[in-house]
Parts: structure tokens; C-alpha cells; sequence
């Protein structure tokens, strides 16, 4: 018999920066089965790079939502392409870093939704500094949006942080713990191996990893890289091909409390079709 004193689950899927075509692709493929078999309730990807690996358009935006997607986070190339600046404006269920700021900035960094169980949920995003634009700095902007914002927020918040540095995400996640349920890393397109539960309930991961081709740097045809590594000759970088390599976090989140309660890495190598 189920313990009925266990607390009811929200189950979360955090998929890591999805790279071109044949990340798209994958998600298409991959993303409906995933939901059924895991029982997912809700589901975010960074989808900063979809369009060509740089960039997001509308139509690289609708087929992550068709494949069951609920929100696309991002980060600095969410600017890549411009015709996407309306549907930032449009759209709620596309995010940009919140700590660009509100002057002139089209979008918005935070949403509010509510998962297929029905539980309420804020996705928030962020962007590092260090060795990146120097926007806002995260760490106070996300204190003025959780303090000004905390009646406001339902308990269970996740957190895309779209940083270079593993100690500037580890120092981010844990001055967020216990104020929201996840901290994922995004923006190196490499897993990192330290998902974990913080001291205070929030669940961490210096960085998801990139869903896109495998056998490739970063996600881009070796051809296309190796002559900056080698020469310095300036190239121009082309996504790979198959397989794709698939990585998320998945999370299980109180809703009453916003703690999350287990946490497990996601891989899956998809083959072409």
C-alpha cells in the first residue's frame, strides 16, 4: 500500500541547450515517448540554438512546443535572430535571460505556467557575466525578482542559469538554494556529472549538456572547427549530423513546498531515422 503520508510529485524534465536540426529532430522523436514513460509533468529546453545552431526563429520555436515542450529558455543567442524579437514580446512560453533588463529589452526573463498535474510553476532565466556580456549581475537580480516577486511566485521555480564558469553556476545555485526547486546549468553544451540535491532542497547541475550531434564539437562539424584550433583560420561553423546525443535532468518537486525531492540524469543516443 502507498504511504500516504509520501507528498505528492511534480515530475519535471529540464533538457539541456538543443543544437540545429537534428536536435530538433530528436526532441521530435524522443520527447512524446520520454513524457509517457517517465510520467512528466512539465518540461523545459534551452532553444537559444535551433535555428542553424545560432539563434531561434518561430518555426524552430513551434516544433519544440508541437513535440511537448512547455517552455524554451535561453541565453546569448537568443539575439541571433531578429525576426524572433517580436514573438519574445508575443509569446510567454519563450524566455530570454532576465537580467538583460527591461530598458529597451524585448521579452522577458520569468513565466508563470501550470504543469499537466496541474500545479503552478515559475520558470525563471538567467545569464552569467564572467567571460560573457556584462549584463546585470544575476546574483542581485534574481534576489530583487525572488524578494519583490515571493507572493507572487508559486513554490515550485525552476532556474535555467546560461553561464561559462562551473564555480559562477555552483556559487548561483547555492545562493539560491531553498529559494527555488532547480538550478540547471546551460551554455557549454557538456554535461556535467554533479547533479545533486543542495542542503536547502534546491536540485543542481553545473550544466545539462547540449542535445545535438554527438561526434561533434559543441555540437558543430568537426570540419567546420578544427582549422580555429589548428591554424587560426577563420571558419564558419556548420551543425553535425547524426546521432544525437539527447541529455535532461529529471526532477521530482513538492508542490506544496517547492523542494525537490529526487533528482536523475537523462541520456539517450539517438540514431538517424
Amino acid at each position: 500500500m502507498a504511504d500516504s503520508r509520501a507528498p505528492r510529485r511534480c515530475r519535471i524534465l529540464m533538457i539541456g541547450d538543443v543544437i540545429g536540426r537534428p536536435g530538433r529532430e530528436a526532441i521530435e522523436r524522443e520527447l512524446p515517448g520520454l513524457r509517457d514513460v517517465y510520467g512528466v509533468d512539465f518540461v523545459t529546453a534551452n532553444g537559444e540554438n535551433l535555428a542553424g545552431g545560432m539563434g531561434l526563429t518561430t518555426p524552430t520555436a513551434e516544433s519544440l512546443f508541437r513535440a511537448g515542450v512547455d517552455v524554451i529558455t535561453s541565453g546569448n543567442h537568443i539575439w541571433d535572430k531578429k525576426e524572433i524579437l517580436p514573438a519574445l514580446d508575443r509569446d510567454e512560453r519563450i524566455l530570454r535571460p532576465h537580467n538583460y533588463g527591461t530598458d529597451g529589452v524585448p521579452g522577458r526573463g520569468w513565466g508563470a505556467y501550470v504543469a499537466a498535474d496541474g500545479t503552478d510553476i515559475a520558470v525563471l532565466n538567467f545569464q552569467g557575466r564572467t567571460y560573457m556580456i556584462p549584463i546585470e549581475n544575476p546574483f542581485t537580480d534574481a534576489d530583487h525578482l525572488l524578494d519583490e516577486g515571493a507572493d507572487a511566485l508559486p513554490p515550485v521555480r525552476l532556474v535555467d542559469f546560461h553561464c561559462e564558469l562551473t564555480s559562477e553556476k555552483n556559487a548561483f545555485g547555492l545562493h539560491l538554494d531553498g529559494r527555488v526547486s532547480a538550478v540547471v546549468g546551460t551554455h557549454t553544451h557538456v554535461p556535467t556529472a554533479d547533479e545533486r540535491i543542495l542542503p536547502r532542497g534546491t536540485a543542481y547541475q553545473s550544466d545539462l549538456g547540449m542535445t545535438g550531434p554527438l561526434h561533434s564539437v559543441i555540437g558543430f562539424a568537426p570540419a567546420t572547427v578544427l582549422p580555429r584550433f589548428i591554424n587560426g583560420l577563420p571558419t564558419r561553423f556548420e551543425v553535425g549530423g547524426w546521432p544525437v546525443v539527447l541529455n535532461a535532468l529529471l526532477i521530482d518537486v513538492d508542490p506544496a513546498t517547492g523542494r525537490a525531492l529526487t533528482v536523475e540524469r537523462v541520456r539517450r543516443i539517438v540514431e538517424a531515422a
